[in-house]
């Protein structure tokens, strides 16, 4: 994962944000986000903040989401997220519109999709999405 921009899906950061978090996840993020590599897109934002449990957590949080490389989800990408569901359902693929929107968005800036969720990899083949997988 070298010199690209990596889209770190809320999967992968759920790893690191527990209590006990992966130590290699952990230190694979803290490597991405010394190096300035870290990207992030709106709907992963949500499902991070929306699931905090504190307003100091939340504010803390959103203070450490803010700096990261914001990549917008415009118009075109919603279309281009439906014809990618679209094609992967008439292939009898079905995966979550929330991953098929974060998918789409890594797809088309040319990200590195860092996840563990199994959907991602579905995805990878019918789609050049490239992913680094933390699943085993």
């Amino acid at each position: 994962m070298t010199g690209k921009l990596v889209l770190v899906d809320t999967s992968a950061w759920i790893l690191v944000l527990k209590r006990s978090p992966d130590a290699a996840v952990k230190a694979t993020i803290e490597s991405l986000l010394n190096e300035n590599r870290v990207a992030i897109i709106p709907i992963i934002s949500l499902e991070l903040l929306g699931g905090v449990k504190s307003r100091e957590e939340f504010h803390r949080l959103k203070s450490r989401l803010d700096v990261l490389h914001w990549i917008p989800l415009e118009e075109r990408k919603w279309g281009e997220a439906a014809r990618i569901a679209f094609e992967l359902r008439r292939k009898g693929i079905t995966i979550p519109y929330i991953d098929i929107i974060i998918g789409t968005a890594a797809l088309l800036h040319n990200l590195i999709l860092l996840h563990a969720d199994k959907h991602f990899d579905m995805m990878t083949e019918e789609i050049p999405l490239k992913v680094e997988s933390l699943l085993a």
